[in-house]
């Protein structure tokens, strides 16, 4: 059976990078850009018309920003996914984008094949942040809410169960956790262990189900805050 055809609206106020990046998208199997907006507002039109299946969002944009529309855009299209892509390495801009329910939050120096890749994954319901921001995601966790920048919200942390599953996970299974908590991809990890990328992908399901995660994000802050860095 053929994969599903996954229906994007891309949304960027640089008209010359958005009708780059719709060429290249455009090229990908599987992929089809449905419309495209050069603001915030225009782009809550088209999600409540077209239905997308996934929203490319810039967040720096003239009227409303990326991070204050997403709320909109998710009640406008309620089954799409929101992936921002943008150059703001703000930690406040990354921190207030998960909490208002961006899906993902990526870099616009990504590589096309890896944001191919990575709308995918956010389709097929997983979260994806940049290497770069995981890190700083990380960070934030590290200092606490009493040391963010002022006015903005800290990532809200995960409630641990009653008893905790992590020393159910193998000794690999902790050292692949210890690598996601520091921002590294599946790839990465592969090549840091010398093991296939199938493999690190079956070991982070694993992962994932015996601490009953629903992400790798869930798991690297699961990971920060049972102090697995230090």
């Amino acid at each position: 059976m053929s994969e599903p055809v996954i229906r994007l609206l891309v949304v960027d106020d640089h008209q010359l990078f958005r009708r780059g990046l719709m060429a290249l998208l455009a090229q990908e199997p599987g992929f089809s850009v449905v419309g495209e907006a050069g603001d915030a507002t225009a782009a809550m039109g088209l999600a409540a018309r077209l239905r997308p299946d996934l929203v490319l969002l810039d967040n720096h944009m003239p009227g409303v920003t990326g991070v204050d529309a997403i709320a909109a855009l998710k009640a406008a299209a309620p089954e799409a996914r929101v992936l921002m892509l943008t150059v703001s390495e703000n930690e406040s801009d990354l921190a207030r984008g998960l909490r208002a329910g961006a899906d993902g939050y990526l870099l616009k120096t990504i590589d096309t094949a890896d944001l191919a890749a990575s709308i995918r994954r956010v389709f097929e319901g997983d979260s994806v942040i940049s290497p770069e921001m995981m890190g700083k995601l990380v960070g934030l966790l590290r200092r606490g809410p009493a040391q963010h920048e002022a006015g903005a919200p800290a990532p809200a942390p995960l409630e641990p169960p009653p008893s905790d599953p992590i020393h159910s996970l193998s000794p690999r299974e902790r050292e692949i956790l210890r690598l996601i908590a520091r921002g590294d991809s599946n790839k990465h990890i592969a090549r840091a262990l010398d093991i296939a990328e199938t493999t690190v992908k079956i070991h982070v399901q694993h992962i994932l189900r015996k601490l009953e995660l629903s992400n790798r994000v869930h798991a690297a802050v699961y990971a920060t805050e049972r102090g697995l860095l230090a």
